[in-house]
């Protein structure tokens, strides 16, 4: 594992004083269920430091170099620290190589496992701010992460996917749409839902989410594609 951790480090550009640190951000929950005399724990508290880590660099960057108004420097935010965009990075940096998970997991190639890949990005963070601190955080921050930002704005692909949805729906159809959710499970922790966008009566799209707001977005996204209107 060591050789492993090495050519981890190498890709990350940073070199860590506890590989503990690093090994334990490649632990997924289920690898343990498989694994109880593993010597570390699972990733998740990682995930959770890395997670207000990465919110602060992104709004920190986004505060100093431009000057849109809150609203519009929320959803550039929002396109840079969503799941899809760091699971785009993960695989960018070929964290599945280092990832431990269980069987069943491993074998998954859905949206869970683009879940595991985003958050294996946030602990990662967590890892690298506990070992290294603030700045060497924030450089890798911006140097995998910030760097999506210019073609975000240009392909304006922070526009919210919710607001232009309902948009598209008043003015086409005369509906505003409405969300339910149509399924969740998990422990509180790690929570996922399923959740459905309708016009009256009628189910558009699905979306899946670590929370709620988040499925909305995802299908509220998935409801433009199924339209026509994006």
């Amino acid at each position: 594992m060591q050789a492993k951790l090495a050519k981890l480090e190498k890709i990350l550009k940073v070199k860590f004083k506890n590989k503990d640190l690093l090994h334990q951000a490649m632990v997924h929950r289920s690898y343990l269920n498989e694994n109880p005399s593993f010597s570390l724990s699972h990733n998740e508290r990682l995930e959770f430091l890395g997670d207000a880590v990465l919110e602060l660099v992104i709004t920190d960057y986004l505060y100093n170099n431009y000057s849109n108004p809150e609203g519009e420097l929320t959803n550039f935010r929002a396109a840079l620290v969503n799941s899809d965009m760091l699971a785009k990075i993960a695989n960018q940096l070929g964290l599945e190589e280092f990832l431990l998970m269980s069987k069943g997991e491993s074998k998954d190639t859905g949206r869970a496992r683009q879940y595991i890949m985003a958050n294996a990005v946030e602990s990662l963070i967590g890892a690298i701010y506990l070992d290294r601190g603030y700045k060497i955080s924030k450089k890798f921050i911006e140097e995998n992460i910030v760097r999506e930002l210019p073609n975000i704005l240009e392909q304006k692909l922070y526009q919210d996917p919710k607001s232009k949805f309902q948009e598209e729906s008043q003015e086409r159809e005369g509906i505003t749409p409405s969300y339910e959710v149509i399924k969740d499970w998990g422990p509180d922790h790690d929570k996922h839902f399923i959740v459905g966008v309708f016009l009256g009566k009628d189910l558009i799209a699905k979306g899946e989410g670590k929370s709620k707001q988040d499925a909305q977005r995802n299908a509220a996204e998935e409801g433009l594609k199924a339209k026509g209107w994006k």
